[in-house]
Parts: C-alpha cells; structure tokens; sequence
C-alpha cells in the first residue's frame, strides 16, 4: 500500500509541474496582450515615418513574435497537461485494480505479490530519476557559467532612498567584483549631480547597512574639483573594477579609468563612428535616458562596454575592456538588436543581456547574446518588478549574483538565479 502511495504522489509531482507551467504562461500572455495594444495604438498615433516610428513598430514586431511563440507553447503544454492527466488517471486505477487483486490472493500468492512490489519500486526510482518539464526551459544553457544556466530574477531584496532621497534621478551604485582587501563588503555610489549628466566623484560605504542607512564613513574619492569637465563622469552607466572606476570620459567617446588609489585617470578612444553626447540612448517609447550612449559592465570576467556606432546602424556593439596600461579593447562583437529600442543592459558569465519597459511596474530581460556562440535570443522573457517606473542603470554584481538598479534616485537589487 505504502508504494501504490508513493507511485501516485510521483504521478501528482509531475502533473504539478505541468500546471505550474501554464500558470507561466498564462501570466505572460496577461502581461503582453495589454502592452501590445497600448504600443499598436501609440504607433497610429506617432504615424510620423521618423525614426521614433521605426521604434516603435521593432517593439511591436518583437511583442508579436513572443506573443506567438508563448501561444504555440501554451497550445503544447495543454496537449501535454491533457494526456498527463488522463494518464495518471488510468494508471491509478490499474494500481487500485491491482491492490485489490493482491489483497485477495492468499498465503500462496506472496511470492508473486514481492515480483510485483519489486517492479513497481523499480519504475518508481526511474520516475523519480527521469523527471524532466515537458516544455523546453526559457533559456538554455549558455557559455561556462560557474553558477549553471541563467533562470530568472528574484524580488528586491535591498530598496532604499539612501542618503539623499529623491535628490538625484540619475547615478549608479554597486560592489568591486575584484575588491582591495578589507574592503570586500563596501558599496560605490555615483549620483550625476550636475544636470542629471555629469559627476566628479564616487562616493562609498563600509557596509550594505551603512548604504541603507545613508552613512558614509568612507566618504568620496574625488576625481576633479571642476563639474563637468576634461575626465570628470558622463552618464551613469559607470561600474567599479580592481579598485577603479570605468566610465564615459566628458563629451568624448572614450572610455575613462579611474584609478582610486593613485587618483589618476587613464582613458582609450573608442572606435571611429561611435555615438556620444545623448546620440546613442537607451529608450523605450515614452522617454530616453540622458547620456546613456554608452554602458560599462562587469561580470566574471571582468569589464565590458556595450554602445553603437554609425557603421552598425545604431545596434548594440560589446567589446571586452583589458585591465592593461594603456587601455584597450581585446574583442568585440555586433548585434542585430537596435539599441534605442533597448532600456538597458548588463553582462553575466559572458552572456549579453537587455531590457525593454514593459509598464510601470515591469521590465522584460528580452535579449541575449552568447559570446561563445554568438547566438542572438529575443524571447528570454524574464520579468523584474519595478520599485519605480524607471531603471537608469543596471549593474550585474559576479561577487554575490546580484542585479544593482538605480531607479528615479532609489537603489534597488535583486538576485539571479541560477540553475
């Protein structure tokens, strides 16, 4: 009896899994239906044959193409739900048939009741074994990620105004991948303090409490007294590396390196052709952030710079920052994915990932590009929950696999899970 109990209980495990996968899906066609017809009523709207139209209908076709393949894999998994359940079903009453039989047999019939015990436990470690989603996961695995494959964004764990509430719309904030010893638990902070585009400082904390509760003991590093000018930040797409600080240089399409422990600032020139100057901004249909052309990150490896170029049409561009003297790019790879339809992005285990707004309350990771494999995805389809309707910068943290999000002057972080 205690096996015909445990063989149902994996029957039921299984179809659980199944429901769990409509309940996904239904949710994200819940979330995508409404999108779609505010987006299709906006592009009427705009109808201006410009550039914002030609935006708008990349996000439209995007929204189509998930739309479609979140129907054929809802159709599929209901198929599937329907046969398991009528499977169940009938194996469950094959196992009540069954048992009734062997209840009835007598003294005779013990040994062929332990041939069929022994079978049936048999097929059970095999079931427990062998159980598998019947759909195919939203993201496969990708590169050689220590953590395994990438799954999904948690909720906030760490939401603060921190010390200046409301002060200052854009900046960044986070933790040195590669730390100074006896700094491992510090926080950076950057706020543009100058228009919401410039900043001439980073600002620290000895600890996740110290950030929460506003106290700086560490203070700011300054990198110039003068804002803005030669050097001094632009934009708040800027990441902390080794005890140094990358970031766009000051009207210039070069990327700056600040080192914090000899307040010198080193820089390299990016190529011939790439937009600068609020002419390359992450966007989404309603508003584009200032001087967002380009994005430092790091992830495992190190540093990254994603931006655009003339000669790539405005589509996203990644190249690997080398930790050398003089700075320099080692690599570098073009996508298909235009950047102004993008909010923004960040690096993980060498895997490119962007963002698009979805509403409000919901940003969509959309997109991924594998510098392995160099394969394009626009249907990772993996949602974070919004503190506040817009994210300026996004900040993969390698030292505790965290997503650090600055939003309309709010910190916010969230954990990725993976697999």
């Amino acid at each position: 009896m205690k096996l015909y109990v445990i063989v149902s209980l994996c029957a039921l495990f299984t179809l659980t899994q199944q429901v769990t996968e409509l309940d996904s899906l239904l949710l994200g066609l819940e979330l995508r239906l409404p999108q779609l017809q505010e987006d299709v009523s906006m592009l009427q709207r705009e109808n201006d044959e410009q550039l914002y139209g030609v935006i708008s209908l990349q996000v439209i076709e995007n929204e189509l193409m998930q739309i479609n393949q979140l129907v054929a894999r809802l159709k599929s998994a209901t198929l599937s739900h329907q046969r398991l359940t009528a499977n169940t079903t009938e194996q469950l009453e094959d196992l009540k048939a069954e048992m009734q039989e062997l209840e009835a047999y007598d003294s005779t019939g013990v040994v062929k009741s332990q041939q069929t015990n022994q079978r049936l436990k048999k097929d059970l470690d095999q079931c427990k074994s062998g159980l598998h989603p019947t759909t195919e996961p939203i993201q496969p695995p990708r590169g050689n990620c220590p953590h395994g494959q990438f799954l999904n964004i948690s909720g906030p764990s760490v939401y603060t105004a921190g010390e200046y509430p409301g002060s200052y719309k854009y900046g960044a904030w986070g933790r040195d991948p590669k730390p100074e010893a006896g700094k491992e638990s510090w926080y950076w902070l950057v706020m543009m303090t100058s228009s919401n585009k410039f900043s001439n400082y980073v600002r620290f904390y000895s600890s996740q409490s110290s950030l929460i509760a506003g106290v700086s003991a560490p203070g700011n590093v300054m990198i110039h007294t003068t804002n803005p000018t030669t050097n001094t930040i632009q934009g708040p797409n800027v990441v902390l590396y080794g005890e140094a600080l990358y970031y766009n240089c000051y009207n210039e399409a070069t990327v700056c390196r600040f080192n914090l422990t000899t307040k010198t600032v080193i820089n390299f020139q990016l190529p011939k052709g790439t937009r600068f100057n609020s002419k390359g901004n992450f966007c989404h249909l309603d508003e584009c952030y200032l001087f967002t052309d380009l994005d430092l990150a790091t992830d495992e490896s190190g540093v990254w710079v994603i931006y655009t170029t003339t000669q790539d049409f405005g589509n996203l561009v990644l190249s690997k920052v080398e930790e050398s003297e003089p700075l320099r790019l080692s690599q570098t790879w073009h996508t298909s994915l235009y950047k102004q339809g993008v909010t923004n992005t960040f690096m993980a285990c060498g895997v490119l990932y962007a963002t698009r707004y979805v509403n409000k309350e919901v940003e969509e990771i959309f997109y991924s590009f594998d510098t392995t494999t160099r394969e394009e995805r626009f249907n990772v389809g993996v949602f974070i929950s919004k503190m506040s309707p817009n994210i300026q910068s996004l900040n993969y943290s390698p030292v505790d696999q965290m997503l650090h999000a600055y939003c309309d002057s709010y910190m916010v972080s969230y954990n990725v899970l993976f697999g």
